[in-house]
């Protein structure tokens, strides 16, 4: 049995390019009971999980965001009275949830006829959220969609092909920027509004703006990414962008010379070669970010500190 219902040609038209409604079987799952994901936060390294108050602005700024004085344990225990915003990344790493990703992005491809080879680098995010919680307006560097499990949201997604919203600037990558965005209440009329139930799933395509808020209870939600090899080429341009920006080197946005661009990519494929066997501990995530990037590329660990 599929864990994926939906239109297919709609599916097929608009898959990777505009955002969709869906429907999925997962509603229910054990893997997304308060207790699985007390002994999931449990298990993750900190930097894998952020959290804070969900009482925030749509166009929160970044370092005014209120934080949450518990552990993040202790934050699912009492999502549904601690008014707080959770999201444990990387979920892919454990062999359970890896699994049910692995099934639903199958099932996905299927039934929207893409090359499974338009499916890579997956990753899973669990976002844990109290009733009246906001995610603000950002911006994410993957293809999304985000599965419904339990209680209601919100999630207006906006169309950005003219940059009007967030500029090509601002979608530069670096561990050192936030990912909320500047908002502005005009922004709205440029919004789809997609009202997620239990069952329910939206697709959000790769660096497509969008806010979520929830209902009047507490929610689980899994966000199922993957990458296809333009997102991945585009990916590496704009964090090289990005990373040059940061040491005063402004750069031309992707596409704009071909030659630039291959240089870059070809910059960061040997960068990551040198770092990427130093990113298996946290403790040299954590030191590589500051070093790097500066003190904010570790915010997340802010919360909790007084527990």
């Amino acid at each position: 049995m599929s864990l994926v219902t939906l239109d297919r040609q709609q599916a097929a038209d608009h898959i990777h390019k505009f955002p969709f409604d869906l429907k999925h079987d997962l509603a229910g799952h054990p893997l997304f009971s308060l207790e699985r994901l007390v002994a999931l936060a449990k298990s993750m390294p900190r930097d894998r999980i952020e959290y804070n108050s969900g009482k925030v602005a749509i166009g929160q700024a970044p370092d005014q965001t209120p934080q949450i004085d518990l552990p993040a344990d202790d934050v699912i225990r009492q999502i549904e009275h601690c008014n707080a915003w959770m999201v444990i990344k990387n979920v892919e790493t454990d062999t359970e949830y890896r699994a049910l990703l692995q099934a639903f992005v199958r099932d996905l491809a299927g039934a929207t006829g893409a090359e499974e080879d338009q499916f890579g680098d997956l990753q899973g995010f669990v976002f844990v959220s109290s009733a009246g919680s906001t995610t603000p307006f950002h911006i994410d560097a993957e293809e999304n969609i985000l599965v419904q499990i339990s209680g209601d949201k919100f999630v207006h997604v906006f169309d950005n092909e003219d940059r009007a919203l967030v500029s090509e600037e601002a979608m530069e990558i670096s561990p050192s920027k936030h990912r909320n965005q500047t908002y502005e209440p005009a922004f709205e009329s440029h919004a789809r509004v997609f009202e997620l139930a239990e069952g329910d799933a939206v697709h959000i395509p790769y660096m497509h703006p969008h806010w979520v808020r929830t209902g009047g209870r507490y929610c689980i939600s899994m966000a199922m990414t993957w990458k296809t090899p333009e997102v991945e080429r585009l990916n590496k341009i704009r964090l090289m962008n990005g990373t040059l920006r940061r040491f005063g080197l402004p750069q031309s946005p992707p596409g704009r010379s071909g030659t630039a661009d291959a240089i870059k990519v070809f910059g960061h494929d040997a960068m990551r070669a040198v770092i990427d066997p130093l990113r298996k501990s946290e403790w040299c995530r954590k030191a590589l970010r500051g070093l790097i990037y500066g003190r904010n590329a570790n915010y997340y660990y802010e919360a909790g500190k007084g527990s």
